[in-house]
C-alpha cells in the first residue's frame, strides 16, 4: 500500500484551513498607515488646493475638521497679527513647494482655551506626477514647554536680581557703616565744642555718601537699555555702536580707538546685553589710560568661535588677573568705581555659552577677549564691520 507523505515525527499534515488560522488575517500597509495617522499625538491636517481639509486626525480636531477651510480656522483662532492672511501664507507654500515653519503661534479655540503651536506647512505632490494636489499642515502643541521656558526665564531673572541685590547691599554697607560712625563722632565733638574735628568728620561722612551715590550711578549706567533692539544685527555693528557711544569719553581722555573687523562675522538676535558688555570693557580701558593712549578693537573668526578683542596701552592688570572678575574688586581709586562691571559682564557672556578672559600684554597694557561660539549666534552675517581710519577716535 502506498504510504502517506510524512511531515516528520509529530508533524501531522496541515491543510490550507490550518495555515490561514495560524497566520491570521492579513493587515495591509494602508491600514497600518491609517491607524498611525489617526493615533499620532501631533495634529495633522491634509488639505486640497482650495485649502479645504480633506483628512484630519484626532489631535488636530480642535483646529479644523474634514471639510473646514484651514485658512479660515487659523485666521479665526490665532492672535498673531503677522499671520492674519493665512490663505496667502498657505497658497504661497503650494506655489513655491517650499515648506514653511510658523513658531510660537497663539491659538484660542471656541471654548477660550489657549494653546501655543508650532506649525509646519508643506505641499503634497501626486505619486508619479509633479502636480500639487494640496498641502499638509502639522501642528505641535508646545504650550507646556513654552510655559516652562517662561518660568525658567523669570526664575533666572529673579536669581540674577537676588545676586545683584546681595552684591549691592554688601558694597553699600561699608560706606554706610563709616558714615554712621563719623556722624556719631561729629555729634560728640560738637557737644565738646570742637568745631574743627566736627568739620573733618562731616567731610568724611560726605565722602561716604558720594561713594554710595557713585555705586548707584554705576549700576544705573550699566543697566540702562541699549539704544537699539539689535534684532538680526551684525555682531560687528553692536561693537561699532558701543565704540560710538563711548566716543566722547575717549576723546576727553585723549584715547585713540582703532577698529579692525572681520567682514564674515555672523549676526545674532537680541544683542543688547552684549552691547552693555562692550561698553563696559571700553569704559574700563579708557579709565586705565589716564594720560591717554590707544585702544585697539578687533573682531576675528577662530575655528568655531567669534573673537572680540580689546587691547589698551594702560596700566595693566594685577598679577592675579582673575581677581578682576570678582564682585567689587576694582583697581580704581576709592569712589571711582564699584567693581561690579566685569563680574556682571562675565555672567552675560556665559549666557551665550561664551567666555570673557583677561591678560596683560607683553608690551604693556591689558587685553580683554570675548569668545562667542558660532552656534550661539542666531543669524547670518549682515554687513557691518570695516577697518576704521583717521582722527583721534576711530569707529
Amino acid at each position: 500500500m502506498p504510504q502517506p507523505h510524512s511531515h516528520g515525527p509529530g508533524r501531522p499534515e496541515q491543510g490550507p484551513e490550518h495555515t490561514e488560522a495560524a497566520v491570521g488575517p492579513v493587515v495591509s500597509l494602508r491600514d497600518i498607515a491609517e491607524n498611525v495617522f489617526l493615533a499620532l499625538p501631533i495634529g495633522v491636517i491634509v488639505f486640497d488646493k482650495s485649502l479645504r481639509a480633506t483628512r484630519t486626525n484626532e489631535a488636530a480636531t480642535f483646529l479644523a475638521r474634514d471639510g473646514d477651510s484651514v485658512s479660515d480656522a487659523l485666521a479665526h483662532g490665532t492672535a498673531d497679527s503677522q499671520y492674519e492672511q493665512w490663505a496667502t501664507e498657505l497658497r504661497r507654500v503650494l506655489e513655491t513647494r517650499q515648506a514653511k515653519h510658523f513658531e510660537q503661534i497663539t491659538h484660542r479655540d471656541e471654548t477660550g482655551q489657549e494653546r501655543i503651536l508650532n506649525l509646519t506647512c508643506s505641499s503634497l505632490v501626486g505619486e508619479g506626477s509633479s502636480e500639487v494636489l494640496g498641502g499638509l499642515l502639522v501642528l505641535v502643541d508646545v504650550t507646556a514647554s513654552s510655559g516652562m521656558e517662561k518660568r525658567l526665564v523669570v526664575s533666572e531673572r529673579m536669581a540674577a536680581v537676588g545676586k545683584l541685590a546681595a552684591r549691592v547691599a554688601h558694597e553699600l554697607n561699608n560706606p554706610l557703616d563709616g558714615i554712621l560712625r563719623y556722624l556719631g563722632l561729629a555729634e560728640r565733638v560738637i557737644r565738646q565744642n570742637e568745631p574743627e574735628k566736627a568739620t573733618r568728620y562731616l567731610e568724611q561722612s560726605r565722602g561716604g555718601l558720594l561713594r554710595m551715590a557713585q555705586i548707584v550711578a554705576d549700576l544705573l549706567e550699566f543697566s540702562r537699555s541699549a539704544p537699539h533692539s539689535y534684532e538680526d544685527t551684525s555682531l560687528n555693528a553692536i561693537v561699532e555702536e558701543a565704540v560710538k557711544v563711548m566716543s566722547d569719553k575717549a576723546t576727553a581722555g585723549h584715547v585713540s580707538v582703532v577698529c579692525s573687523f572681520e567682514e564674515r562675522l555672523p549676526g545674532l538676535r537680541g544683542g543688547g546685553n552684549l552691547f552693555q558688555v562692550f561698553c563696559n570693557i571700553i569704559k574700563n580701558a579708557i579709565d586705565a589710560m589716564p594720560e591717554g593712549g590707544t585702544l585697539t578693537v578687533t573682531s576675528t573668526l577662530a575655528g568655531s568661535e567669534a573673537l572680540i578683542r580689546f587691547e589698551d596701552t594702560g596700566t595693566g592688570l594685577p598679577d592675579e588677573v582673575e581677581r578682576v572678575f570678582e564682585p567689587f574688586f576694582t583697581t580704581k581709586e576709592p569712589g571711582k568705581g564699584t567693581g561690579l562691571g566685569l563680574a556682571i559682564c562675565r555672567d552675560i557672556v556665559e549666557r551665550y555659552h561664551g567666555r570673557l578672559t583677561a591678560d596683560n600684554r607683553e608690551q604693556g597694557g591689558a587685553r580683554f577677549t570675548v569668545r562667542l561660539p558660532l552656534g550661539s549666534l542666531a543669524t547670518p552675517a549682515r554687513g557691518g564691520g570695516r577697518p576704521a581710519h583717521g582722527g583721534p577716535f576711530h569707529g
